[in-house]
């Protein structure tokens, strides 16, 4: 039976032409030969019948170097073996960013040293697969060379440290990092804990610190699937793009699929067979008195639904209703309640952001971000985080949260802006992550005015609407009163086929309008009593 490997160049497994049975520097048994194919050498790790008989490598262990006996060098050798066997001491807590590391510093004080691993310490290789799918998809990891100077002043840190805290983000992509620094720098796991906090504040940082953590496997592996799985389709097919379309395409997991979601849009719209319809409408006002007039659209002719699809359908109709009369026939009025929005996700954050402040995506993370990681924002605050972690699917606030809201709006209105019972909003997500919080402020008392001279003006912008949305939806409901007439056409009195309707409201009660800008237009209405012509 052939031996099969898998060819980095042809992208499949491939017979192995002329196999030799090999070990490796450290007595591995293995399979070398070439692609049947494409001539690649191929590689497959096992041990084979060919290996029986053959001797294996000899292991031998590198010699010591001899001591120098030299007055001079053997001080400096005393004095390295000294620093090497530094008494420990001190925390140590690693983040991503050097904003963040200034942030969560100024809250931990003497004790703590806080480095920062400027992101991501590993990756996969970009010139292979580096997915070893005979493997169990194993993973090739590496230091970038960028990376490794970091690496090895984290090394230096951590090797010294009593305690090592590593306060990542606190989601999949964090928790990948912290995992990455455990194996990057050869942390001694009986030192290393793992923290995380939602927000940058004092007590959100004190309250982590007294929870620590082992790291979660489970985030770790479901980051390191999705990274595979970038891989896997967005190596393979942008080789095939650059190949077959031209150099600079890039295809990938997510990518391709919102393409395709593009695509087959666009061809519904093409696809798209425009039909006539007309709709007729009448500009009634009240013979007496001097009243506003109003619009009111036609639904019914002799009490059935109808379609005008041509100018020829409509106009009989049209020479009858200019010289016919038109009475009420009824009045329906009741009371609307309009929910505020909850406070934002990632998603709708970006959503709102564009519509508002003509904000890309990409721009709302990278503020959103700064205003995350910490604002010096003066005062006895300092440094502070402003705004919860801003990658969330999920709309929950927490009861701190909410009750200082609570008290904000009763103090700034009065307690009808107040609901009785706290607010409660779920997600349209069936994933969402609920143990984490919405985007919100840190506190509401960190005014956008206030602190609008320490923010860039895009900042102050996302922060304000930040502000905003999660203050009114933690406030009461707007009520609007509504008016629906009912008004009947015809040649006579007694004959009138024609069914016209107009809806019309009005705000009755503000409630979070009163903070939160939204249209506010209000439908002129008007108010007719009932068998009134």
């Amino acid at each position: 039976m052939s031996e099969l490997a898998y060819c980095m160049k042809c992208k499949e497994k491939r017979e192995i032409l002329n196999p030799q049975a090999v070990f490796t520097a450290n007595g591995t048994p293995a399979t070398r030969g070439e692609c049947g194919v494409c001539g690649t050498t191929l590689f497959r790790m096992g041990m084979t019948q060919a290996h029986e008989g053959l001797p294996k490598p000899e292991i031998t262990a590198k010699p010591k170097t001899k001591k120098n006996t030299s007055k001079k060098k053997n001080t400096a050798s005393s004095s390295k073996r000294s620093n090497s066997r530094r008494k420990r001491g001190g925390k140590l807590v690693i983040v991503e960013s050097p904003a963040k590391a200034r942030t969560v510093s100024n809250f931990l004080g003497k004790g703590f040293t806080v480095l920062a691993s400027k992101g991501h310490v590993r990756d996969l290789l970009k010139t292979q697969l580096s997915v070893d799918i005979e493997n169990n998809f194993e993973p090739k990891y590496r230091v970038p060379n960028d990376k490794r100077d970091t690496i090895k002043q984290l090394k230096q840190e951590t090797d010294h440290a009593e305690e090592i805290y590593l306060a990542t983000d606190p989601d999949r992509e964090g928790e990948a990092i912290a995992w990455h620094l455990l194996q990057a720098t050869d942390m001694d796991v009986s030192r290393t804990k793992r923290v995380v906090f939602h927000e940058i504040t004092d007590k959100a940082v004190a309250e982590a610190f007294e929870h620590p953590r082992e790291i979660n496997m489970n985030l770790v592996n479901a980051q390191q699937a999705r990274r595979i799985l970038d891989r896997l389709v967005g190596y393979n097919i942008t080789e095939l793009l650059w190949d077959r379309v031209r150099n600079r395409l890039s295809a990938g997991r997510v990518q391709s699929i919102a393409l395709r979601m593009v695509v087959d849009r666009e061809r519904e719209i093409e696809a798209f067979v425009p039909v006539e319809y007309w709709t007729l409408d009448a500009d009634l006002h009240k013979q007496q008195g001097d009243t506003k007039p109003f619009r009111a659209r036609l639904v019914k002719i002799n009490n059935e639904d109808f379609e005008f699809n041509t100018e020829a359908q409509v106009l009989p109709h049209l020479e009858i209703l200019e010289r016919s009369i038109y009475q009420v026939d009824s009045v329906k009025r009741g009371t609307r309640k309009r929910r505020p929005a909850a406070p934002f996700t990632t998603s709708t954050l970006q959503q709102e952001a564009s519509r508002r402040l003509g904000f890309n995506a990409g721009k709302t993370m990278r503020i959103a971000q700064q205003l995350y990681e910490g604002i010096d924002i003066g005062g006895d605050d300092g440094v502070v985080g402003l705004i919860t972690y801003m990658r969330t699917d999920s709309t929950t606030v927490s009861e701190q949260a909410q009750q200082e809201a609570r008290e904000y709006i009763t103090k700034r209105w009065n307690k009808e802006y107040v609901p009785k019972t706290p607010p409660q909003y779920k997600t349209k997500s069936k994933t969402a992550q609920e143990a984490h919080e919405a985007i919100r402020p840190t506190s509401v008392y960190h005014f956008p005015t206030e602190i609008k001279d320490s923010l860039t003006r895009d900042q102050f912008k996302l922060y304000n609407l930040i502000w905003e949305r999660f203050v009114a939806s933690q406030m009461e409901n707007a009520i609007y009163n509504t008016l629906r007439i009912e008004i009947r056409a015809g040649e006579t009195s007694t004959n009138m086929p024609y069914l016209f309707r107009v809806s019309g409201s009005t705000i009755q009660f503000m409630g979070f309008l009163a903070l939160y800008e939204e249209s506010r237009d209000e439908d002129a209405s008007p108010d007719e009593d009932e068998g009134r012509i």
